[in-house]
């Protein structure tokens, strides 16, 4: 059994976590959260508090081994450095690795969240026993982290995986600040955006949704809000994600044709409304990928659930120990 910390940095709130690795998996032993400080500096003060006093009032008698830091990007994994991530204001090229390192003597480790949440569900979840794994994380955002011949693949610059960024469509809901792109289309900031935009219509033609009741409202719109509407058989909101399962199956066509992966792993909204999206993307999957490459791969909700999230650091503390 081995001790392992865990830091989430995030535009609204980090958290720190504890763990025990076990020969089954991983036991999350404490979790503390708090909103994310105005500056890096406070930011890390606070992580490395939080830190130290989980241990001194949890696990004070058992030592720590590793520590790993999940935090969007861009950065730099190799010199732990973060590099201007657009949800964390003033964070231009912050070591955020050596504060740590220097305080509790132990291995730390950077990824983005992509990474580490593939990380985790390669070791403990849904990508255990694989060689090739894309994992997506289709919340806020979307984002890929990618185990390719049985190791983290990030990039000649810790940038690969970014396939929020391809372009699905030539107009659509805006995503990675592009029209049409597979984050507009698949995250719920996108699914937001297009559900705004088909409500707003059928208000203006005097059949609004049940998640939207008049104008007034339009700012009000979430994916939850729709995917429940969905779940109640509203006609607008079962469209909204025909058109992101649509979506979806397209983006993981490319995947799968380029990749050749075993398991495509989606997290967040995907487990949640699995339902739904799944014969759709299967559909999609079915008309626009090889064969040869669809049979080989199966198509999951994340394994660790809504806790990938939280585990995700900690597969990179456990990844520091090799």
């Amino acid at each position: 059994m081995t001790l392992l910390g865990g830091m989430d940095i995030g535009g609204t709130k980090c958290a720190v976590t504890l763990g025990r690795t076990r020969e089954a998996g991983i036991e999350l032993l404490v979790k503390q959260s708090f909103p994310t400080p105005s500056t890096p500096q406070e930011t890390i003060r606070q992580l490395i508090d939080t830190l130290e006093r989980l241990l001194t009032e949890k696990h004070s008698e058992e030592p720590l081994q590793a520590i790993g830091i999940s935090c969007g990007g861009p950065l730099d994994s190799q010199s732990g450095v973060v590099l201007s991530p657009p949800n964390l204001p003033g964070w231009d090229r912050i070591d955020c690795v050596s504060p740590m390192r220097e305080r509790f003597g132990v291995p730390v480790g950077l990824q983005n969240d992509a990474n580490a949440c593939a990380l985790a569900e390669w070791k403990w979840g849904a990508g255990r026993g694989c060689r090739n794994i894309v994992f997506l994380t289709f919340g806020t955002g979307m984002g890929a982290g990618l185990i390719l011949n049985g190791r983290l693949y990030t990039g000649t610059n810790d940038m690969a995986g970014e396939v929020g960024h391809v372009r699905l469509a030539q107009d659509g809901p805006v995503g990675y600040d592009k029209a049409g792109s597979f984050e507009g289309f698949c995250s719920g900031g996108g699914i937001a955006l297009l559900a705004r935009d088909r409500a707003e219509a059928a208000i203006a033609q005097g059949n609004p949704p049940s998640f939207c009741a008049s104008s007034d409202e339009l700012g009000d719109i979430t994916t939850q809000k729709v995917g429940e509407a969905a779940q109640q058989g509203d006609p607008l909101a079962l469209e909204i994600f025909r058109v992101v399962g649509t979506r979806l199956g397209q983006g993981l066509a490319i995947l799968v044709d380029i990749l050749n992966p075993e398991r495509i792993i989606i997290g967040s909204i995907y487990g949640r409304q699995q339902s739904m999206l799944e014969p759709i993307v299967m559909e999609q999957l079915t008309q626009e990928a090889l064969p040869l490459n669809l049979n080989v791969c199966k198509v999951v909700p994340a394994g660790l659930g809504e806790n990938v999230g939280d585990l995700a650091s900690m597969s990179v503390a456990s990844a520091m120990l090799g």
